[in-house]
């Protein structure tokens, strides 16, 4: 699956354990109504958003995850994550590329004055 939006924000790498590390993104959707998604990256894939700012346009590869649990008094409860993979920027849609010289031909003959 891929989201595509506007980074709102993104959280410096946490260490929830020895052998665990996640880092968290926000992104603003690009729609009728924007949604603010929480998206996170863990292990290896923390590094990549270090290539990114705020304010970046991108699209995410992510999954979805859930998971089940049972508190302490037996209830079954479910919570879902948004897990991203892959990021790249989009582009703007602006042509950047300077506009080219005009070419001067050299006529030959006489001048018209």
């Amino acid at each position: 699956m891929e989201l595509k939006g506007t980074i709102k924000q993104i959280n410096e790498t946490q260490e929830i354990s020895s052998s665990f590390k996640k880092r968290e993104l926000v992104i603003t959707t690009n729609e009728d109504y924007p949604q603010d998604i929480l998206v996170q990256f863990i292990q290896d894939k923390c590094d990549i958003l270090s290539n990114y700012k705020n304010g970046d346009d991108v699209s995410v590869g992510i999954n979805l995850r859930g998971k089940e649990w049972i508190n302490p008094q037996g209830e079954v409860k479910h919570f879902n994550t948004i897990q991203g993979w892959k990021i790249s920027k989009e582009s703007s849609g602006l042509d950047l590329t300077p506009p080219s010289s005009p070419v001067i031909q050299e006529q030959s003959g006489d001048l018209p004055f």
